[in-house]
C-alpha cells in the first residue's frame, strides 16, 4: 500500500512536470520533449565536472589541466607529488613549451632540506627609494589579491592563516581589510578605483581613513590597483542584495545597496599624478608603495620608466598581470580577448624600464598561473623578482576548478557567501595546507635552481631556458622576446648578495668547556 502511493506520487508529479513543459513556451526543447529534456540541463550544469573526470585527458583541461591540479593537490596534502614512467606532453611535437638547461657544474646552491624552504626576495623592497619601512620579503612567492566579498569568510582565514605558517604574504584584494585578514599574515593592502575601506562617502579617496587602516594591521606594503588581466579596463559591480552590513562595514558603502566601481582612478588622472599619488602614500605611511596592471597599450608604461628615470619619484614595485589571469566574475570578452598574456606583457614592461637602466631600481612581480614551477622558473628568467598565486591557491584549500565562482554556489565554500557552503571549509586544517603547498612551490623552484647551477630563481637567465617549436626549431626565452645581453638578470651587486644570503652557513656557537 505505501508502496502504491509513493508510487501514485511520483506519477503525478512526472505528469504535472510534464504538463508544464508542455504549456510553457521558454524552452522549444522541453515543449517538444517534455520531462526527459531537462537531463539535457542537468548534463549542462555538471557539464564541467564530466569533463574533468571523463573526457578530457590530463593535459588538456583548462585554466588547469588535471596533471596540474593533481600536483597541488599531492603538494598541499604533502603526498606524493611525483609522477611515474614518463611526461604526458608530447615534447616531440609541441610548440610553446618551456625547457630549462641543465649545469653539469654549479656555483654555491643552498640546502634544499630545510623544511621551511625559505627562499627571501633578492631585493629589498622600498629599499631604492629609501622607504622608511623598506624590508626584504621573507618569500618569492606570496598570495595574491582576493577579496572579501569574492571569496568566504572561511577562504579569507585559511588563506591568512596559511600566509602565516609559510611566512609568505596575503594581498587584501580590493574589497578592503576585513577581520579574516587579521589571522598572522603579513599583508599587501590593494587599494582599487573604488577605495574601499578608504573612501569618503562619493567614493572619493580619504587619507586619514587609509592610515587608520593601515596602523591597526602588520600592513607591509601597498598595491594601488590599475587592472587585472582578467578584466582591465572594467569597474566591478556589487548587488545590493550582497552588500550585507559585514561587507558594508568594511567596505565603507551603504548597506543594502548596489555599489558600482568606477573604471578608472579618480584620486589621479595621469602618470604624473599618479606618481604624487604614490609619493604622498609612501610619505604618510612610511611603506613601500606600487601598482598592479595588466598590460594593453605601452605609453603608459613608457611615461612611466621616463618620469623615473629622473629620480625623484617612482614606484617600489611593479605587479604585471596576465590576461590568462582569473577573477571571480568577468564579462566573457575580457576574459578572452583584453590584455596581453603573462610572459608577453611582463618582457615588454620589463624592457622598457631596462632600456633606461631601472630594473635594479624597482622590484618585479609576475602574477597570472605562475604557481606551477615550470611557468614560475619562466617567470623569473624574465626578470620577476616575485610571483603572486591566486587560484592555485584556491586549489590548494580545496578548489575544484568547478568555474561557478560568478553564480555564489561554489561547491567548496571559497567562492561564496552562502553560508550553508561556506561552513563547510575548516579554516584550521585548509590553512595547514595551503602553507604546505607554498613551501613545496618554494622548494621545487630551489631544486630547479640547483639544476640550472644557481643559488635563487632570481639568478636563471633568459638564455637558461629554451622555448620549443616543434621538433625542428628551438630558440632561448630571450631569443623570443627580445632581450638584449643582461636583460633579465640582476646586477653583480644583487646578485651577489642574495647568493651569499642563501649559501653562507651560520657560524657555530663553541660553548666553553669546563
Amino acid at each position: 500500500m505505501h508502496a502504491r502511493r509513493i508510487g501514485a506520487a511520483a506519477a503525478t508529479a512526472v505528469a504535472l512536470l510534464a504538463a508544464r513543459d508542455l504549456i510553457q513556451k521558454r524552452h522549444a526543447l522541453l515543449r517538444n520533449f517534455p520531462v526527459i529534456g531537462h537531463a539535457r540541463y542537468l548534463l549542462e550544469t555538471i557539464g564541467p565536472e564530466l569533463r574533468q573526470y571523463i573526457v578530457t585527458s590530463n593535459e588538456e583541461e583548462r585554466p588547469f589541466s588535471r596533471d596540474q591540479r593533481t600536483w597541488i593537490y599531492a603538494s598541499a596534502k604533502e603526498e606524493n607529488n611525483y609522477f611515474g614512467f614518463g611526461t604526458e606532453v608530447d615534447v616531440e611535437h609541441v610548440q610553446g613549451h618551456a625547457y630549462l638547461k641543465q649545469r653539469t657544474f654549479a656555483g654555491p646552491v643552498p640546502d634544499a632540506h630545510d623544511p621551511q624552504a625559505p627562499l627571501p626576495s633578492a631585493k629589498v623592497l622600498g629599499g631604492p627609494r629609501g622607504r622608511a619601512k623598506a624590508f626584504r620579503p621573507a618569500s618569492v612567492v606570496n598570495i595574491s589579491a582576493m577579496s572579501f566579498g569574492s571569496l568566504s569568510g572561511a577562504a579569507v582565514t585559511a588563506l591568512n592563516k596559511g600566509a602565516a605558517l609559510a611566512g609568505t604574504m596575503h594581498n587584501t584584494g580590493e574589497g578592503g581589510l576585513s577581520p579574516y585578514h587579521r589571522n598572522g599574515g603579513d599583508l599587501v593592502l590593494q587599494i582599487g578605483t573604488a577605495y574601499f575601506g578608504c573612501r569618503n562617502e562619493d567614493g572619493s579617496f580619504n587619507l586619514d581613513k587609509l592610515k587608520d587602516v593601515v596602523a591597526g594591521a602588520p600592513v607591509k606594503a601597498i598595491e594601488i590597483k590599475l587592472s587585472q588581466g582578467a578584466k582591465p579596463g572594467l569597474g566591478g559591480m556589487l548587488p545590493g542584495a550582497k552588500v550585507t552590513p559585514e561587507i558594508a562595514g568594511i567596505r565603507g558603502i551603504p548597506v543594502g545597496k548596489d555599489c558600482a566601481s568606477p573604471s578608472r582612478h579618480t584620486a589621479f588622472s595621469d602618470v604624473d599624478s599618479m606618481l604624487d599619488f604614490v609619493e604622498l602614500l609612501a610619505t604618510e605611511t612610511g611603506l613601500p608603495v606600487g601598482v598592479k596592471s595588466a598590460v594593453g597599450e605601452m605609453g603608459f608604461w613608457q611615461e612611466l620608466a621616463t618620469l623615473m628615470a629622473r629620480g625623484d619619484r617612482g614606484v617600489d614595485f611593479v605587479t604585471i598581470d596576465g590576461g590568462e589571469g582569473g577573477t571571480g566574475a568577468a564579462p566573457r570578452i575580457f576574459a578572452d580577448s583584453m590584455s596581453l598574456p603573462f610572459r608577453m606583457g611582463f618582457s615588454r614592461v620589463y624592457g622598457t624600464f631596462a632600456e633606461l637602466g631601472l630594473t635594479d631600481d624597482l622590484t618585479f612581480i609576475g602574477s597570472g598561473k605562475l604557481g606551477l614551477p615550470e611557468n614560475a622558473a619562466v617567470a623569473f628568467a624574465l626578470g620577476a623578482d616575485m610571483i603572486n598565486v591566486a587560484r592555485e591557491a584556491m586549489l590548494s584549500i580545496g578548489c575544484i576548478q568547478s568555474q561557478k565562482c560568478h553564480t555564489d554556489t561554489c561547491p567548496t565554500g571559497i567562492a561564496t557567501q552562502n553560508p550553508w557552503l561556506a561552513r563547510g571549509l575548516d579554516p584550521a586544517s585548509k590553512a595547514t595546507r595551503a602553507a604546505v603547498y607554498l613551501r613545496t612551490l618554494r622548494k621545487e623552484l630551489m631544486k630547479v635552481s640547483a639544476a640550472v647551477g644557481v643559488a635563487h630563481p632570481a639568478l636563471i637567465t633568459a638564455t637558461d631556458i629554451e622555448i620549443m617549436n616543434g621538433d625542428y626549431e628551438a630558440r632561448t626565452l630571450a631569443g623570443v622576446y627580445g632581450y638584449k645581453d643582461g636583460w633579465g638578470e640582476l646586477g653583480p651587486h644583487l646578485a651577489d648578495e642574495i647568493t651569499a644570503l642563501l649559501t653562507t652557513k651560520p657560524t657555530a656557537v663553541h660553548k666553553p668547556t669546563v
